[in-house]
């Protein structure tokens, strides 16, 4: 187990580190949502996410994960990724429970979220973290691929 030298750190998306991980997810998610990629990929943009976690294994960047903003007391979770090596070893756990514990500091009373169908070690990990699927919201109503999840934080 890597776990001894994880940590976390609250940043933003200017965060270097975090530009790096966004990358592979996007190169990961290319991969598996194939010609549906595009749709997924114009929202996924990172230059406004000011509310960043990080983890890392001492020095090395391994998970990331990010909230935005919404009306009426929600955030939503975006960009949760952790490198291959890392997984199942706690870090995206970290990860999330920062996430949700700094939108609670915020004043935030719920998160919600949207992976992909394909996506059964996410599904599995945000059931297990509390999540239960809710009706697609926004731009994912329509989106037979998209799942979605919330949280109350309160």
């Amino acid at each position: 187990m890597k776990q001894q030298g994880l940590h976390i750190l609250r940043t933003s998306s200017a965060n270097g580190d975090f530009v790096s991980l966004v990358k592979k997810l996007n190169a990961y998610l290319a991969a598996i949502d194939g010609k549906e990629h595009r749709f997924y990929d114009q929202y996924n943009g990172i230059a406004l996410l000011h509310y960043v976690v990080l983890a890392y294994d001492h020095t090395i960047p391994i998970g990331c994960g990010a909230f935005k903003k919404e009306g009426g007391g929600v955030v939503e979770i975006k960009r949760m990724f952790t490198e291959e090596a890392y997984r199942n070893e706690g870090a995206a756990t970290l990860v999330l429970k920062e996430l949700e514990r700094w939108a609670k500091e915020l004043g935030y009373k719920k998160c919600i979220l949207e992976t992909g169908r394909k996506m059964i070690g996410a599904i599995r990990f945000y059931n297990k973290q509390g999540y239960i699927e809710i009706p697609n919201y926004g731009q994912y109503i329509d989106v037979a691929n998209s799942i979605c999840f919330e949280k109350i934080i309160a």
